[in-house]
């Protein structure tokens, strides 16, 4: 197990990074540490390494989330807001985006204000807020959604267990995660990018100091698989799960309902 992060030093150093940074101590302080440090630029830098794919990425989470007029949606992990501001245009009832790092929340915020007003689309609110242990009412939501976090969860299938927990009955989970692509050039290209060209330049962009884009490749490379994820999902009482790889599978949305019946 990884020794605890030295607070004078970079959230994840070179030897942090060595094992499993999913086991690693205070994994929770360490990701809030680390998004704290690239906030600033954390949008520009989806922007530049994921070749502007990532939009298309949360647009395909929104249009599997299915929302409607009656939705009361809450977006878990939503960073800076970009699926949160996203859901909202799909004019839900409601809208709530919650996340841990107090820097990125702000940077939320800011976008929020900024949103130019449209009849239909509500106001997104949002919360400082754990995953892990969600501040709201049992049944509080119609959706739940999670883009590129439950990775950088402490406790995956505790948080599984909160987003159950808040949904209604008949309720959708939405999880956008990255994934191991099953075509062996693609996954090969994907890997060299991801561990020797995008640690370099998103380091660079970012002036990040925090380790971050290290942690990121090797946080994929070890994490568990879409599969995987829909069992957690299945043993925490979701039914009707439903994979969709994207982009070659590099990243895979995750769906399943909280049933009607027999979902205490």
């Amino acid at each position: 197990m990884t020794n605890q992060q030295d607070k004078s030093g970079p959230a994840w150093s070179s030897d942090d990074l060595k094992g499993n940074p999913h086991q690693a101590e205070d994994k929770a302080g360490r990701v809030r540490s680390m998004f704290d440090s690239i906030a600033g630029r954390y949008d520009l830098n989806n922007r530049l390494h994921s070749f502007g794919r990532d939009q298309a990425w949360r647009r395909a989470a929104v249009a599997m989330a299915d929302i409607g007029p009656t939705d009361r949606v809450l977006d878990v992990a939503c960073g800076t807001g970009d699926l949160t501001l996203a859901l909202a245009r799909s004019e839900p009832e409601s809208i709530r985006g919650v996340d841990f790092s107090g820097e990125m929340l702000a940077v939320a915020r800011r976008k929020g204000e900024s949103m130019p007003p449209a009849a239909g689309v509500p106001s997104p609110a949002f919360d400082q807020g754990d995953a892990m242990k969600l501040d709201i009412e049992d049944g509080a939501f119609t959706v739940v959604t999670i883009a590129f976090g439950i990775r950088n969860v402490s406790d995956p299938a505790r948080a599984i267990g909160e987003f159950h927990r808040v949904l209604a009955p008949g309720g959708r989970l939405v999880i956008l995660e990255f994934s191991q692509p099953s075509n062996r050039l693609v996954r090969f290209g994907s890997d060299l990018y991801n561990k020797r060209i995008m640690p370099l330049t998103a380091t660079l962009v970012s002036g990040d100091r925090s380790g971050a884009y290290r942690y990121l490749p090797r946080s994929m490379e070890t994490f568990v698989s879409p599969e995987q994820m829909g069992g957690m999902m299945t043993d925490t009482g979701f039914t009707d799960i439903a994979h969709r790889p994207l982009t070659f599978g590099v990243c895979t949305l995750t769906c399943g309902i909280r049933p009607t019946t027999g979902s205490a």
